[in-house]
């Protein structure tokens, strides 16, 4: 049957049809979708959004243990909150099929960097899937779980925003009956140094196999020409979506297709052998660029992201492949392919919503913190980080998932005065309640700010893990209960937020202020409903 889908929706009614037994994920764009899909589609299986994308991991780990097939999805920042569970399932191995979804944003559309995941499964060495269009995103997803189970290792398929994002026609299959229960036998999963070392050493016997699947998912594509005209065309060796721009420029070229990794050392050689000069085209950081530097020896030239061919950042987009290209078949580059963007199609600032309650947060803080020279605002993950832009322009930082508690406990450590701490529901269960609970072991001379909207809502309104949990967290966590206050934000009560944030500002000890008011977008969609 034929859909047209999402590549995040291909990927997820791929799994529905391998038979899946759970999907675990934390929402980060662009990978949300995928849950949300099969939480539609196929509500029968568990699927609820865990804490973090470590639990995330850990917990379709367990459920691999047992037998099952599970799929575990996340943006790219995301595998750095899971890389300590993901790296060590590589060494105990699965038993029900393991698939590990990594959206990563290249041009940082939604996100704080551009780190390309397809390194984490390089470091873990596990194989690694990468799809050029969204039939390939399912056609490989249920190749993945089959593999994951055939080889005893997880697999990481790795997607990009313009691929989880975008449509097309995917012919579908028959959706196939769930694993039996099975828990695994023996000890190896416990990774005690003795265990874990013969479990290394399994894995590396491993690679040479993964190495060869690759070879023989890789060959030379040829356009049709006259042998003679096609022994001088310029090579390609196109990653994942990039295939699509190469294509797309029209210019003769021989490609070499990379969907699977590792890379497999013989297709490269052999492209290069009948080309004097090979462009990596991949989108993301140069990964494959620099294994194929490293087969072909400094001698070769290889050009593409390093040698700035190729952009260093951002998204590939047809233009600018399709310009290397051409400067590659010593081709004219007309002006047109350098364009800049009209101004009407210019990235316009994003905003928080009107009627936001963190509008209301950061004015009544900007009004404090006027009166104190020296004070910063410490931000986090979240719609509030918007709070960084005009018109408040409030925020000194905001790096990772639940650091604004922990740098603001650092630079009171160094003597800062006051450090305020702002941080969303969703992200304080994330990341957030570690860092507070360090703040109260040590008495740090801070203000944590929770702006509790009930949801998490940058990622389209999913549950947050906390939900009217939170003053209990905090006071589990130590937090004296006369410095936990709630408050409503809305702007005939910003007067009564300031006094209570300058009151907590005096106490030289861990205050927690909770602003909560249901978030706009969410009470929208009530009222539709």
């Amino acid at each position: 049957m034929k859909q047209l889908l999402l590549g995040d929706e291909a990927i997820a009614l791929a799994a529905i049809n391998s038979g899946l037994s759970g999907v675990y994920a934390y929402p980060g764009t662009p990978s949300t979708e995928i849950t949300e899909y099969i939480q539609a589609h196929a509500p029968e299986l568990h699927s609820r959004w865990c804490t973090n994308e470590k639990t995330s991991m850990e917990a379709a780990l367990g459920m691999s243990y047992a037998g099952k097939r599970a799929l575990v999805c996340m943006k790219h920042v995301g595998m750095n909150v899971c890389a300590d569970a993901f790296v060590n399932s590589a060494i105990t191995g699965v038993k029900g099929g393991l698939v590990v979804v990594a959206a990563d944003d290249p041009s940082m559309h939604s996100s704080q960097n551009e780190q390309d995941s397809r390194f984490y499964g390089k470091f873990a060495m596990v194989p690694v899937f990468e799809p050029s269009n969204q039939q390939e995103a399912y056609d490989m997803t249920v190749k993945a779980f089959d593999y994951s189970e055939e080889t005893g290792l997880p697999v990481l398929l790795r997607v990009v925003t313009r691929l989880a994002h975008s449509r097309a026609a995917v012919e579908t299959g028959e959706r196939r009956a769930r694993n039996e229960f099975a828990p695994a036998e023996g000890n190896g999963w416990v990774l005690l140094p003795g265990i874990a070392r013969r479990r290394y050493a399994e894995l590396l016997s491993k690679q040479p196999a993964l190495i060869e699947d690759s070879r023989l998912e890789s060959a030379v594509e040829l356009p049709p020409a006259p042998a003679a005209e096609t022994k001088r065309l310029p090579g390609v060796i196109a990653c994942g979506i990039a295939y699509n721009y190469v294509k797309e420029s029209g210019i003769p070229c021989r490609i070499l297709k990379i969907n699977r990794y590792p890379i497999p050392e013989e297709p490269v050689k052999a492209l290069a052998a009948s080309c004097s000069r090979i462009l990596v085209a991949e989108d993301g950081q140069p990964v494959a660029e620099t294994d194929v530097r490293s087969f072909l020896g400094a001698g070769y030239k290889v050009e593409g992201r390093l040698t700035g061919l190729l952009p260093r950042t951002g998204e590939l987009t047809p233009d600018n492949v399709s310009a290397a290209l051409k400067a590659l078949s010593h081709s004219r580059v007309e002006a047109e392919d350098r364009k800049a963007v009209p101004a009407i199609v210019a990235p316009r600032p994003p905003q928080l919503c009107p009627g936001c309650g963190h509008r209301d947060v950061f004015a009544a803080l900007n009004k404090v913190v006027a009166d104190f020279p020296g004070a910063r605002i410490f931000g986090d993950i979240g719609c509030y980080t918007l709070g960084a832009l005009p018109p408040f322009s409030a925020l000194a930082s905001c790096v990772d998932m639940g650091a604004s508690i922990t740098m603001a406990k650092g630079a009171a450590d160094a003597g800062l005065y006051p450090a305020i701490a702002v941080i969303g529901d969703s992200t304080f269960t994330h990341s957030g309640m570690t860092g507070l609970l360090d703040a109260v072991n040590d008495h740090s001379d801070i203000t944590v700010i929770i702006s509790d909207n009930l949801t998490t809502a940058m990622t389209g309104g999913q549950d947050s893990a906390g939900t009217s949990k939170y003053e209990a967290i905090c006071l589990g966590l130590g937090v004296a209960p006369e410095h936990l206050h709630v408050v409503v934000p809305l702007p005939a009560n910003i007067p009564e937020i300031e006094a209570l944030i300058r009151q907590e500002i005096a106490y030289h000890g861990v205050s927690v202020i909770i602003p909560r008011r249901e978030c706009m977008q969410v009470i929208k969609r009530h009222n539709k409903k």
